[in-house]
């Protein structure tokens, strides 16, 4: 096992890794920004080391100040979180070379599937479906882009292959207006992303996004641990999401998920993943790889009873997979509320002091959360300060907890984003379930008619 390990993060994450360490007798190094010294995993760790000032970039994504903590401290391993450095192959490599072991899969894996072409053909290769498109970047023959698309039938989607978060997209619905579109795309997201390449895909009206949560050694072994519909989401950020993803036929989450097995095999993924996909008509569509533990893992444990981060860390210490599939046994239904510091209706940050902060409790409710009363959320980073999870035997018993947890919660001092959880637990199609991605932003949209 891994003696000491550096969490190079902060929040509910770096408090989430640091208990798995905890629970396996792993000391723990946090590092943190001047901005973060009242962290509470900061408080926790072993040792502490502010790295940099409250910029991220002067903190949590400056690699030598990383790295340098690492060497003072004598940490054998860096565990990234979610965000930040988690998805740098750069850093991955970094941290391999200087000595230490990466929490996380290869630099290469990491460079494959960040580059979403490349990820596509991976994933053709190992028979994962994948949505209709243009086969690799386009080109500045224009006839050749124009006959793509009109092979794809539109409406088509313009996507950055470096992109991420939501940004570096475009939905084009004639032909008219598509190259120069595309000219728009690639210099947004050569300034987002210093790079230029885009692809064309087929732009699918009505879908779900569903993500298949995998596990690999890297010695070849892989096994998958259920899917998740994390459909409920507004401008490409996720705001809710369940597992198991409802409605789905067993017939036809069973074959993705081989193919998704096969793939991990494949290039023998290491660590923890997330395949997600778009999902309409009983079909799934590939549209990429998160080659790190995901923000939302806790819904995914709650109906496996398997423990992703410490999973992770076994692996990094050079475990191979402690568990077999045929011992991966889906029970019940698990609902996860991202809850921000930000205003319900803008979605505006609002940081702060809090001044009173209840957990709600009882059985099938699971808080993870680094805030306290007394703490102040720091205007410098994501808005994200918990997640709260209810888990039940089934969807409504799942629900019933969540409202009531949300209904228990009690965060004085800042404005929070429970009143929007509130008002989606309360909608009817929610509550059936299945609604598609763009639910959310036609409900809101819907809202604001309703009080103007």
């Amino acid at each position: 096992m891994l003696e000491k390990v550096l969490i190079a993060n902060r929040g509910e994450i770096a408090l989430r890794i640091l208990r798995a360490c905890k629970e396996l007798g792993i000391k723990t190094v946090a590092v943190h920004s001047s901005a973060d010294r009242d962290l509470m995993h900061v408080r926790l760790a072993d040792e502490s080391v502010c790295i940099g000032p409250a910029s991220a970039s002067q903190s949590y994504l400056n690699v030598p100040a990383i790295i340098a903590a690492t060497e003072v401290t004598d940490a054998v391993a860096i565990h990234p979180g979610y965000g930040f450095l988690s998805e740098n192959a750069d850093f991955a490599e970094q941290v391999e070379r200087s000595g230490f072991t990466f929490i996380g899969p290869r630099a290469e894996t990491i460079r494959l599937m960040g580059d979403k072409v490349s990820a596509i053909e991976a994933m053709k290769k190992a028979g994962v479906p994948t949505v209709p498109g243009s086969d690799g970047p386009l080109d500045g023959n224009a006839e050749r882009t124009l006959d793509i698309a009109r092979r794809i039938g539109y409406p088509v989607i313009i996507k950055a292959a470096a992109g991420g978060g939501g940004r570096g997209m475009r939905v084009v619905h004639n032909e008219g207006s598509l190259l120069k579109a595309i000219h728009v795309t690639q210099s947004e997201a050569k300034a987002a992303f210093g790079n230029d390449t885009v692809y064309l895909e087929k732009f699918l009206e009505n879908p779900r996004h569903v993500e298949i949560q995998v596990l690999g050694d890297g010695q070849g072994n892989a096994l998958y641990l259920g899917d998740r519909d994390c459909s409920m989401q507004r401008r490409h950020q996720k705001v809710l999401e369940e597992a198991p993803a409802p409605g789905i036929p067993d017939d036809v989450r069973q074959q993705v998920a081989e193919t998704c097995i096969k793939a991990c095999q494949l290039m023998k993924y290491r660590g923890a993943g997330t395949l997600e996909f778009l999902y309409q008509d009983e079909q799934f569509y590939f549209i990429e790889m998160n080659t790190r533990v995901q923000v939302e893992h806790p819904v995914t444990e709650m109906v496996t009873g398997i423990d992703i981060v410490k999973e992770q860390l076994k692996i990094a210490s050079g475990q191979p997979l402690s568990i077999k599939q045929e011992e991966v046994q889906m029970k019940g239904h698990a609902l996860e509320c991202r809850i921000n510091a930000e205003d319900p209706s803008t979605f505006m940050p609002c940081p702060g002091k809090i001044n009173l902060y209840h957990a709600p409790g009882g059985n099938g409710v699971r808080v993870d959360s680094h805030i306290y009363s007394g703490y102040t959320v720091p205007p410098f980073y994501d808005s994200l300060i918990g997640k709260l999870i209810t888990f039940g035997s089934d969807r409504d018993e799942a629900l019933v907890r969540m409202q009531n947890a949300l209904d228990e919660i009690l965060i004085d001092g800042i404005r929070t984003n429970i009143a929007l959880h509130k008002d989606i637990l309360r909608d009817h199609n929610f509550r059936k379930g299945g609604v598609n991605i763009h639910y959310l932003e036609h409900m809101l949209s819907s809202h604001k008619k309703s009080v103007g």
